[in-house]
């Protein structure tokens, strides 16, 4: 068993991908209990489908990533609200379409004959070729987003769970969504390198969606979803080096797998409920640390 543990970390690679993983799962986790909080899932999962082009020009112009996937965000931003705005739709239908052409855009790009072998790698990621330079800016980015959303959290707090409350201390609730997207949309940027395109979106939001299953309070989630979100990460690594599959596809078993089984102890606690199965069902969301 030890030696089982230990040989993937004589690796390099194997050891910068775990410190790359852990660095998302604390990030995604974190950030994802506010997602699902404000009830922006879809925009989360937009904002990485509409960086498509944008991470795809970026490989095939040389430039870095990051730098693609920045612009990407901003052309969705900027699109969304021309179609919201000219057109007159409704923020999903805005989204949506927005989402929609950027993504055939990035698709149409990537099959040109100018595309370089590997670009697949943009739409399903590939933790285990994490660079030292990749780590470094992933540290500095989770960095920003941790920062922010602990100067942030008062903020947040009062909007998410009484904007009433909110708006009375003159705070704006769309002032602080938009605050959160942008936050969103670093650590959109953060996990596009190790999980690809189409599936960021699942740390950002498995996490949170497996802790908000056990637990009704906002300090207990997020603990709770950072805890879920390494502990699948490292155990998708290993099932990638040891079962040689992908290691991005790995990680979102493991994630989808620990979420079933908080499913499972979720439901055999209400059936156990004194209160019975229909009157158990989760809470709103609280702030506090109880259990």
């Amino acid at each position: 068993m030890i030696e089982w543990l230990i040989d993937p970390l004589t690796h390099g690679f194997v050891l910068r991908s775990l410190a790359g993983i852990v660095l998302l799962g604390t990030v995604g986790g974190a950030i994802g209990c506010w997602i699902v909080l404000y009830r922006v899932a879809y925009s989360a999962e937009s904002l990485a489908h509409g960086m498509f082009p944008g991470l795809v020009g970026a490989t095939l112009l040389g430039l870095p990533l990051l730098l693609g996937g920045a612009v990407g965000i901003l052309l969705a931003a900027l699109l969304i609200v021309l179609i919201g705005r000219i057109g007159g739709e409704s923020a999903d239908v805005a989204i949506a379409v927005a989402v929609t052409t950027l993504f055939g855009l990035g698709v149409l790009m990537a099959l040109s004959p100018e595309s370089p072998p590997g670009i697949q790698s943009l739409l399903f990621g590939d933790p285990l070729a994490v660079s030292n330079r990749d780590l470094a800016v992933t540290a500095v980015l989770s960095s920003v987003v941790l920062v922010g959303l602990w100067r942030s959290h008062d903020r947040l707090s009062a909007i998410g769970f009484d904007g009433a409350f909110g708006r009375s201390l003159g705070l704006s609730p769309a002032a602080v969504q938009g605050l959160l997207l942008a936050l969103v949309a670093v650590a959109v940027l953060v996990g596009v390198r190790g999980l690809g395109n189409l599936l960021v979106a699942a740390i950002l939001v498995g996490p949170a969606a497996t802790a908000r299953l056990l637990t009704d309070r906002m300090a207990p989630m997020i603990g709770l979803s950072v805890t879920v979100a390494v502990l699948a990460g490292v155990f998708g690594i290993y099932l990638s080096f040891y079962a040689r599959i992908a290691a991005g596809a790995a990680v979102v078993a493991c994630l989808v797998g620990l979420y079933l089984i908080a499913a499972a102890a979720s439901a055999l606690r209400r059936s156990r409920s004194p209160r019975g199965p229909m009157e158990s069902e989760p809470t709103a969301l609280t702030e506090g640390a109880g259990p």
